[in-house]
C-alpha cells in the first residue's frame, strides 16, 4: 500500500505539481509552500531580540504590554502579502501553522516570549468562523505552542459582537470597530497568567489592544503580543 500512495503522489505531483505561493516556481522534495530562495527572502524582523520595536510602540501610551513582536513585514502588493491572503481566505490553515511554528522558533530565542504561560488566539465571530471555516490565527497559534510547548486556549477569550472589516479603514475607525466587541469567560483560568496573544498580522493594533484590555481586567494578568506579519500603512 505505502509503494502504490507513493506512486500514486508521484503521479500527483507531475500533473499537479506544487508551485511556491509567493513566487509561483515549482517546489522541490522537502520544500513546503516556500521555496527556498523565497523563504531565506523572507523580510524578518528581528523585534523578539529588541523591546523598543515598532510593534511595541503601537502600544505605547494606550495599554501596558510586556512585549510585542512579529515575524516578518509586508506592504500592500509585495508577494509575501499573499501568504497572508492564502492563510486568512484560500483556506490554507496548514500553512499558517507551519508559519507559526518559524514565529515560535523566532520567540523561543527570547526569555521575555517564553516566559509566557498560556497562548491565545484572537478569535473571529462564530459567524465569521463558520463562513471561513477555520480561525487563522489559531492555526498560527498551535503553531507556536508547538515549538513553545504552551498550551493554547481557544475558547475563553471570544468575540461577542459582529464586526465589519478593518481593511479600509483608518486608525480610529479601527478602533471604533472593536471596542467593547471582546469578552472573557473564564476569569478564573487566566488568573495570575502571562498570556501570550496571538494574531496574524497587526497594523495599527487596535484589534489587539481590544483583547488585551479584556485579558488585563482579570487580576494579575500579564499580556505579551506576537503576529506573523507587520503591515506598514
Amino acid at each position: 500500500m505505502k509503494v502504490l500512495s507513493r506512486i500514486c503522489n508521484d503521479f500527483a505531483e507531475l500533473v499537479y505539481p506544487a508551485l511556491c505561493i509567493t513566487c509561483g516556481e515549482r517546489l522541490i522534495s522537502q520544500e513546503k509552500y516556500l521555496c527556498t530562495n523565497c523563504r531565506a527572502d523572507l523580510p524578518v524582523t528581528n523585534f523578539h531580540l529588541n523591546s523598543d520595536n515598532n510593534v511595541a510602540e503601537l502600544f505605547w501610551g494606550r495599554i501596558k504590554i510586556e512585549n510585542a513582536t512579529t515575524l516578518f513585514y509586508y506592504k500592500k502588493g509585495s508577494r509575501y502579502q499573499r501568504v497572508i491572503h492564502f492563510i486568512k481566505y484560500r483556506g490554507m490553515k496548514e500553512l499558517g501553522f507551519e508559519l507559526g511554528t518559524h514565529l515560535g522558533a523566532s520567540l523561543s530565542e527570547s526569555e521575555n516570549f517564553t516566559a509566557a504561560d498560556l497562548i491565545i488566539p484572537v478569535p473571529l465571530h462564530p459567524r465569521k468562523e463558520k463562513k471561513r471555516g477555520y480561525n487563522q490565527s489559531e492555526y498560527i497559534a498551535r503553531g507556536v505552542a508547538n515549538i513553545l510547548k504552551k498550551p493554547v486556549s481557544v475558547n475563553n477569550l471570544c468575540r461577542k459582537i459582529y464586526s465589519s472589516s478593518q481593511t479600509r479603514k483608518n486608525r480610529f475607525e479601527r478602533w471604533q470597530n472593536v471596542e467593547k466587541i471582546f469578552k472573557i469567560n473564564h476569569p478564573d483560568e487566566l488568573h495570575k497568567k502571562h498570556i501570550l496573544l496571538l494574531d496574524d498580522v497587526i497594523t495599527t493594533g487596535s484589534t489587539l489592544e481590544a483583547c488585551a484590555s479584556e485579558i488585563l481586567k482579570v487580576p494579575d494578568t500579564r499580556v505579551s503580543i506576537a503576529t506573523l506579519a507587520y503591515a506598514d500603512i
